[in-house]
Protein backbone atom coordinates (compact mmCIF):
# COMPACT_ATOMS: atom_id res chain seq x y z
CA UNK A 1 0.00 0.00 0.00
CA UNK A 2 1.47 3.33 -1.08
CA UNK A 3 -0.82 5.80 0.69
CA UNK A 4 -2.09 5.68 4.26
CA UNK A 5 -5.87 5.48 3.68
CA UNK A 6 -6.89 7.46 6.77
CA UNK A 7 -4.34 10.26 6.22
CA UNK A 8 -5.28 10.46 2.55
CA UNK A 9 -9.01 10.62 3.32
CA UNK A 10 -8.40 13.34 5.91
CA UNK A 11 -6.32 15.46 3.51
CA UNK A 12 -8.84 14.91 0.70
CA UNK A 13 -11.70 16.13 2.92
CA UNK A 14 -9.74 19.23 3.93
CA UNK A 15 -8.89 19.98 0.31
CA UNK A 16 -12.51 19.55 -0.79
CA UNK A 17 -13.63 21.95 1.93
CA UNK A 18 -11.11 24.55 0.71
CA UNK A 19 -11.85 24.39 -3.03
CA UNK A 20 -10.93 26.08 -5.25
CA UNK A 21 -7.24 25.97 -4.33
CA UNK A 22 -4.63 28.05 -6.18
CA UNK A 23 -1.81 25.95 -7.61
CA UNK A 24 1.18 26.14 -9.92
CA UNK A 25 1.79 23.74 -12.78
CA UNK A 26 5.26 22.23 -12.40
CA UNK A 27 7.72 22.43 -15.30
CA UNK A 28 7.48 18.64 -15.72
CA UNK A 29 3.68 18.74 -16.10
CA UNK A 30 3.96 21.73 -18.41
CA UNK A 31 6.32 19.76 -20.65
CA UNK A 32 3.96 16.78 -20.73
CA UNK A 33 0.99 18.98 -21.61
CA UNK A 34 2.93 20.75 -24.38
CA UNK A 35 3.76 17.39 -25.96
CA UNK A 36 0.10 16.32 -25.84
CA UNK A 37 -1.30 19.58 -27.24
CA UNK A 38 1.41 21.84 -28.69
CA UNK A 39 -1.13 24.42 -29.90
CA UNK A 40 -2.66 24.91 -26.45
CA UNK A 41 -1.12 27.57 -24.20
CA UNK A 42 -0.17 26.14 -20.81
CA UNK A 43 -0.78 28.48 -17.90
CA UNK A 44 1.64 28.59 -14.99
CA UNK A 45 -1.13 29.37 -12.50
CA UNK A 46 -4.30 27.34 -12.17
CA UNK A 47 -6.97 26.43 -9.67
CA UNK A 48 -7.74 22.99 -8.32
CA UNK A 49 -11.53 22.81 -8.66
CA UNK A 50 -12.06 19.16 -7.68
CA UNK A 51 -10.07 16.41 -5.99
CA UNK A 52 -10.44 12.63 -6.14
CA UNK A 53 -8.70 9.65 -4.59
CA UNK A 54 -7.65 7.19 -7.27
CA UNK A 55 -6.10 4.83 -4.73
CA UNK A 56 -2.55 3.55 -4.97
CA UNK A 57 -2.64 3.81 -8.77
CA UNK A 58 -2.60 7.61 -8.90
CA UNK A 59 -3.12 8.92 -5.39
CA UNK A 60 -4.88 12.23 -4.99
CA UNK A 61 -5.94 13.52 -8.39
CA UNK A 62 -6.73 17.18 -9.05
CA UNK A 63 -9.03 18.62 -11.70
CA UNK A 64 -7.61 21.94 -12.83
CA UNK A 65 -9.18 25.10 -14.15
CA UNK A 66 -6.73 27.24 -16.09
CA UNK A 67 -6.98 30.91 -16.82
CA UNK A 68 -9.18 32.02 -19.69
CA UNK A 69 -12.72 31.40 -20.78
CA UNK A 70 -14.47 28.12 -20.05
CA UNK A 71 -14.92 27.40 -23.78
CA UNK A 72 -11.17 27.61 -24.38
CA UNK A 73 -10.16 25.60 -21.34
CA UNK A 74 -9.22 21.96 -21.68
CA UNK A 75 -9.98 19.62 -18.81
CA UNK A 76 -6.79 18.66 -17.04
CA UNK A 77 -6.74 16.03 -14.31
CA UNK A 78 -3.35 15.29 -12.80
CA UNK A 79 -1.72 13.78 -9.76
CA UNK A 80 -1.17 16.23 -6.92
CA UNK A 81 2.54 15.38 -7.20
CA UNK A 82 2.65 17.37 -10.47
CA UNK A 83 1.49 20.56 -8.78
CA UNK A 84 3.10 23.09 -6.48
CA UNK A 85 1.23 25.08 -3.86
CA UNK A 86 2.05 28.41 -2.23
CA UNK A 87 3.61 27.74 1.15
CA UNK A 88 1.22 30.29 2.70
CA UNK A 89 -1.79 28.14 1.80
CA UNK A 90 -3.26 26.67 5.02
CA UNK A 91 -2.96 23.11 3.69
CA UNK A 92 0.49 23.56 2.13
CA UNK A 93 2.38 21.61 4.79
CA UNK A 94 -0.03 18.69 4.72
CA UNK A 95 -0.01 18.59 0.91
CA UNK A 96 3.79 18.75 0.86
CA UNK A 97 4.08 15.93 3.42
CA UNK A 98 1.66 13.78 1.40
CA UNK A 99 3.61 14.40 -1.81
CA UNK A 100 6.96 13.59 -0.16
CA UNK A 101 5.66 10.34 1.37
CA UNK A 102 4.08 9.26 -1.91
CA UNK A 103 7.13 10.04 -4.05
CA UNK A 104 9.44 8.30 -1.56
CA UNK A 105 7.32 5.14 -1.54
CA UNK A 106 7.00 5.14 -5.34
CA UNK A 107 10.78 5.52 -5.65
CA UNK A 108 11.32 2.52 -3.37
CA UNK A 109 8.90 0.42 -5.41
CA UNK A 110 10.64 1.37 -8.64
CA UNK A 111 13.91 0.15 -7.15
Amino acid sequence: MIDNPSLTAELLAKMQAGLPLPALITPRLSEILRKQAPETPIPKNCEVVAVYNSGDEGGIMCKLQGQGSAEDAKVIVTSITHLDFDHRLPLAREISAYKKRRIKKLSRLAG
